[in-house]
């Protein structure tokens, strides 16, 4: 079975966003790799100190396949820098994982497929 590591923002701690609703769609997204026979989990970070040993732990607990960094991480250009050192945690910490973007937090499965 495929193994897949969704990373994105908690979004209860992103200010003005709707927190309960986005992580419905998120977890109606987790739902869906078991639906196409993937096992998948994901790590919400919040954007601060604890992100990084967060990242650290989810990579290091198992071999991934592919790893999708969220799009709340990627898009917005204040988070740039996170963005850039998530990417190279995953780099460092699942060197054999393919990494994978989605564009929402509903499409986080296609993001997977194209690299399994």
């Amino acid at each position: 079975m495929s193994t897949v590591l969704v990373l994105g923002f908690d979004p209860h701690t992103i200010p003005g966003m709707d927190g309960d609703g986005m992580r419905a769609v998120l977890d109606a997204e987790l739902a869906r790799f078991a639906d196409h026979g993937i096992d998948a989990a994901m790590t919400l970070l919040a954007p601060d100190d604890t992100a990084e040993p967060a990242v650290v732990a989810a990579l290091s607990s198992r071999p991934w396949d592919v790893v999708v960094i969220g799009g709340g991480i990627r898009k917005p250009e204040p988070a740039l820098l996170f963005f850039e050192h998530v990417v190279n945690l995953v780099r460092r910490h699942a060197p054999g994982a393919a990494i994978a973007f989605n564009s929402s937090g509903a499409d986080s499965v296609e993001a997977a497929r194209r690299h399994l």
